[in-house]
């Protein structure tokens, strides 16, 4: 039987939530130690998942030449982005660092097999993207569980699937879900960078709550 959460163990689940960062610079090149690899991933193996299917693989590359590869991906599709907002913004969109792909020293990509326990799945009925969705609940449980090992993620998002297919060589049925920047960092942020940076403003919570309807 799980005991109750002690008010210690509260304080701690909430200092993780509220310190977590988006991490793209100030990685060190200390490595991460296999235990503690172990630890993340079994964080997020234990994450939600619609119909228990758990539907998510977890590919660790340490490797600096597939992790280069996965960096021009970026470098592309980065390009890509840049073009697509306002040009009052490219220039400081470009000035942002958004990617530690080559200083963090992991790279853990997380996918999602859409075919796992089969084509009907208890939860995944109606809304078929719950798989997905169980998918980034691993995301996020590995993201907490890191920063309370007091380890940097960053999420790679500007980068297209199929070029991290191709680098990993994941098969075509399984959907590349999240590209995470892992290692140990000189500091962590206070508040987001973008944040910092006046990109966007933090929305008040009052702003976004509804009651009984919309």
């Amino acid at each position: 039987m799980n005991m109750p959460i002690t008010e210690l163990e509260k304080d701690g689940l909430y200092k993780v939530i509220y310190s977590r960062r988006d991490v793209r610079g100030q990685y060190l090149p200390e490595p991460v130690p296999d235990e503690v690899v172990g630890r993340l991933l079994d964080a997020a193996h234990h994450a939600p998942s619609v119909g228990f299917m758990q539907p998510w693989d977890f590919i660790v590359v340490r490797d600096p030449a597939i992790r280069q590869e996965i960096k021009h991906g970026f470098e592309i599709a980065h390009r890509e982005a840049a073009s697509m907002f306002p040009e009052a913004k490219q220039d400081q969109y470009c000035s942002f660092k958004l990617e530690g792909i080559m200083e963090a020293p992991l790279g853990i990509c997380v996918t999602c097999d859409r075919s796992r326990s089969g084509e009907v799945v208890i939860g995944r009925t109606a809304n078929p993207e719950m798989d997905l969705y169980s998918s980034v609940c691993a995301v996020q449980n590995l993201w907490l569980a890191a920063r309370a090992e007091n380890l940097g993620v960053g999420w790679v998002s500007i980068i297209h699937h199929d070029h991290v297919r191709m680098v990993l060589g994941i098969p075509e049925h399984i959907v590349p879900v999240a590209w995470l920047c892992v290692g140990y960092v000189s500091f962590f942020h206070e508040t987001p960078e973008l944040e910092q940076a006046g990109w966007l403003p933090r929305l008040e919570l009052e702003t976004l709550v509804h009651h009984e309807t919309w």
